[in-house]
């Protein structure tokens, strides 16, 4: 299949509501999800989309920055592969485009959060070559 990988323009982040409402099976309303990425989309955010024919088919935020353990590094956040699409090689063709694209733009080092409960995310990025570094805790206030 002919899948394509690009950024696509913040200015159209609504695009990805529903994928985004899918991944976290319907828990957060999509008006909020709206409302979120209206705010997010003025930060160091970018959001690379997998599509075919058209179709945006999978996604990812990438979270710019600089930080005293690693440098300049990205975040990558909110991974979702459509679920027809999944188990064809394309998350690992994501991930090394992902690389490639932030290595072009300066920046040394990929980081994640993926939860507790989603093993096979786990194998995954550790045959991706990434290392668990500690815990992400969160609070809400």
């Amino acid at each position: 299949m002919n899948y394509d990988f690009k950024i696509l323009p913040n200015s159209e982040l609504e695009s990805i509501i529903p994928l985004v409402f899918e991944l976290n099976n319907g828990k957060i309303e999509a008006s909020v999800l709206s409302s979120r990425f209206n705010e997010i989309k003025n930060q160091n955010y970018e959001c690379a989309i997998i599509t075919l024919k058209n179709e945006i088919v999978g996604i990812t935020g990438l979270w710019f920055c600089t930080r005293h353990y690693s440098g300049k590094s990205v975040e990558i956040d909110h991974v979702f592969i459509k679920p027809q699409h999944r188990n064809k090689g394309l998350g690992k063709l994501f991930m090394r485009w992902i690389q490639e694209y932030c290595k072009a733009k300066g920046y040394e080092s990929l980081e994640l959060n993926t939860y507790v409960q989603n093993h096979p995310s786990h194998k995954f990025y550790y045959n991706e070559g990434f290392k668990i570094l500690g815990y992400h805790f969160l609070k809400k206030i």
